[in-house]
């Protein structure tokens, strides 16, 4: 282990060589005679391991170079030990109150020098050990965060790939849903009404939950779901219930997350419960209307959530541009004209009005991930 290294701080050149003598045979020893070549020796070489400060010096005093050192980041844990002339009780109090880890009287007796300083060197030791193991503990914490968000992203990569799979039209679908919806919450973000519905975290964790809207679609039968033309009136009607397996679907997920005694306190709660949760609800809901003609609840207005309002525009804006086997791609000309004309019908108002104020980003988007071959 190499040697200690201790800074003397003294302006009498008496007390430097006396010190230095005695501490040289052990540690490596610097010595100046002043306040203002301490700070310079501190913050331009190798930081001393320790320093012995001398309090009552012309120009600035060890008081002075205590507080600026407390004031300096790379240098404030530096302990500092007052050896100085001022023996009162009130003099060592106010010494360690500023923050000096320990204070000798002069004059020094070698013993009791020798031994405060090993004593110092030794916790500074042990600080520095626990340091160093603390930010090993938080990179190995953050390495393991860095594979759990990994393996959860690539979990919910596998089961959107399988969806798509099963419903092989979609092409980009989900990409652009996502964007779209992050889109409209940026844009709303600004306004006062959903300012707090749509801070940073709310809006993250909606984007993250949007790709998930038809995941229910696992569950409806290939000959309805592969069907290429139009469904007759029952066939519509099992595959609207794709988005109550979706919601029951990421609600049991959820449950069981909570039921392995995961944390869910709103403090705690991981990010990823969250996302199901919204999820859950976008799942349910994005096929209600404003004016309460959707399904499957019929919910009308602000009782639709908030997600489910803006993966509704989003979803129907795609649906509406993208082409499928039965149908043509609408023009932005051609779904804007439906939008608007679906404003406080199908569409909350407000996300219509967001969207018009965004649609040069829609287009965008819809060009940059083209269903090639489909559109």
């Amino acid at each position: 282990m190499p040697q200690a290294n201790i800074l003397i701080v003294d302006d009498e050149a008496t007390n430097l060589a006396v010190f230095s003598e005695l501490l040289t045979p052990i540690y490596q020893v610097r010595a100046c005679k002043s306040g203002e070549q301490a700070l310079h020796i501190m913050r331009t070489r190798q930081p001393p391991d320790l320093v012995l400060l001398d309090v009552m010096m012309p120009g600035m005093d060890g008081y002075a170079v205590l507080a600026q050192l407390q004031e300096d980041y790379a240098l404030k844990d530096i302990p500092v030990m007052f050896i100085t002339a001022l023996s009162g009780i009130e003099d060592e109090e106010s010494g360690l109150q500023r923050g000096a880890v320990d204070y000798i009287t002069k004059p020094v007796k070698p013993a009791i020098l020798l031994a405060r300083v090993k004593t110092q060197l030794a916790l500074k030791q042990a600080r520095d050990l626990l340091k160093q193991h603390n930010l090993h503990l938080e990179a190995e914490v953050a390495r393991r965060t860095r594979e759990n968000i990994l393996v959860q992203n690539i979990s919910l990569s596998v089961i959107l790939e399988l969806a798509e799979t099963r419903d092989n039209e979609t092409g980009h679908h989900i990409t652009r849903t996502q964007a779209y919806v992050e889109l409209l919450g940026r844009k709303l973000q600004k306004q006062p009404a959903f300012a707090a519905l749509l801070d940073g975290a709310q809006l993250e964790i909606m984007v993250k939950a949007a790709p998930l809207h038809d995941i229910g679609k696992i569950g409806i039968a290939d000959r309805i779901l592969l069907k290429p033309g139009k469904l007759d009136a029952a066939e519509w009607a099992v595959m609207q219930t794709h988005t109550t397996i979706g919601a029951r679907t990421l609600r049991r997920a959820l449950d069981r997350a909570v039921y392995a005694n995961i944390e869910t306190t709103q403090e705690s709660r991981p990010e990823a419960l969250a996302v199901l949760d919204v999820a859950s609800v976008i799942a349910q809901s994005h096929h209600e209307r404003w004016d309460g003609a959707g399904y499957p609840e019929g919910l009308a207005a602000q009782a639709i959530p908030l997600a489910a309002r803006l993966m509704a525009l989003a979803d129907v804006y795609d649906a509406l541009t993208t082409a499928r086997v039965y149908k043509a791609a609408w023009s932005h000309e051609q779904a804007l004209a439906y939008i608007l004309e679906q404003r406080g019908r199908h569409f909350d108002p407000a996300v219509v009005d967001a969207f018009v104020a965004v649609q040069d980003s829609f287009i965008a988007i819809q060009q940059q991930f083209a269903d090639n071959g489909l559109d």
